[in-house]
């Protein structure tokens, strides 16, 4: 297996980065459609205006459905179509970062990636999750490329609600130990290759990033200021993580963010707050050392990350198993563990988590 590499072409991430947007994206191109969540629709939109503001282009916005489907991406298809669009953008989360990928990469465009949350790693990377018009899972698309460019305003990340910074961090936590795994077993990257010193550098600075800037990071955003922590945070939540997974690999903490997704009482849980939660459960599986699991559940606790089952929505333990069996379904990401994991190992290492979190919280 040869080792490759990816990343978006160009990231850039700074206060006010909008203002400038015109300068980073203008060699892609004379006209723009901008796919935007209702959210980031009213808080990037001004900024835009003004720095295409006499420039030689068209831009054009487009409020999106809400999630990711196969009707809303033919939407958006038409319209570049009918208005000779060059250029597809994504204003939003992470629902408007995968319409606007894929729009773009069935009209065969670039894609430039404006996140207005950081809850996820999704603006760096080369898939997509698909659904079906009803809101069922319809597939994954995995692209030739990562996002042309990347463009993130830290003053509009820092000023969303604080559950997307801290849901983006339960993201990025699983980057360093999954990665870890896959190096230890062989096993593939998300971009199907071998994985190289470079990827697991990005995976370690992640992890490092988040233990030292996470907990000052949430304080400084209660606040809404802009700090260094939060700028690093951003920085890891996004490009660290999103490379790093991309170039490194998945195994458990993703199979039971997953796997949680079959039970009703997640539905409310955000995507890191799970991966965090499964990071956990990876350790167990893995029987980490005593220190290594302590001082993940310090950061987690730190920055308001769940470490229990109740914190993510489950009271009843007899549901675990579901969550389990999905999570070990065929083709998932935990089959890159050591000696594989079946349902019922995956069972016992998610209750063993959950007493840990639990005496660790003195309950």
């Amino acid at each position: 297996m040869l080792k490759l590499m990816r990343a978006p072409s160009k990231y850039v991430q700074g206060k006010d980065a909008l203002l400038e947007l015109y300068d980073h994206v203008n060699d892609l191109g004379k006209s723009f459609l901008f796919i935007c969540s209702k959210s980031g629709f009213k808080a990037a939109k001004p900024k835009i205006e003004k720095s295409f503001d006499g420039k030689d282009a068209k831009i054009m916005f487009e409020v999106f459905g809400g999630i990711s489907s196969t009707g809303e991406i033919a939407k958006m298809q038409k319209i570049a179509k009918d208005n000779h669009i060059d250029v597809i953008c994504a204003i939003g989360g992470g629902s408007a970062i995968d319409t606007a990928k894929a729009t773009a990469y069935y009209e065969k465009l670039p894609v430039v990636i404006i996140p207005t949350v950081c809850a996820t790693d999704a603006p760096c990377t080369g898939l997509s999750v698909i659904y079906h018009d009803d809101g069922t899972f319809s597939n994954y698309i995995f692209y030739p490329k990562n996002p042309d460019a990347v463009i993130v305003d830290s003053s509009i990340i820092v000023n969303a609600p604080v559950r997307f910074l801290t849901a983006g961090m339960g993201d990025a936590l699983g980057t360093y130990f999954e990665a870890r795994m896959c190096l230890k077993t062989n096993s593939p990257s998300l971009e199907n290759g071998g994985i190289t010193k470079s990827a697991m550098a990005l995976c370690e600075l992640c992890y490092d990033t988040l233990l030292e800037n996470g907990y000052k990071a949430k304080k400084a955003a209660e606040q809404k200021v802009l700090t260094p922590a939060v700028e690093a945070i951003i920085e890891a939540n996004t490009y660290l993580s999103g490379v790093g997974a991309d170039n490194g690999g998945l195994a458990t903490s993703h199979s039971v963010y997953n796997g949680f997704t079959a039970l009703e009482e997640c539905e409310k849980t955000m995507h890191g707050e799970l991966v965090a939660f499964g990071t956990l459960a990876q350790l167990v599986l893995e029987n980490a050392p005593m220190e290594e699991v302590e001082e993940v559940m310090d950061f987690c606790v730190s920055v308001g990350l769940p470490v229990t089952l109740a914190e993510v929505g489950v009271t009843d333990k007899t549901r675990v198993m579901t969550a389990a069996e999905k999570a070990c379904a065929p083709g998932e990401s935990i089959h890159n563990m050591l000696g594989d994991v079946t349902p019922e190992q995956l069972y016992h290492a998610i209750l063993a988590a959950d007493a840990i979190g639990m005496e660790y919280l003195g309950k």
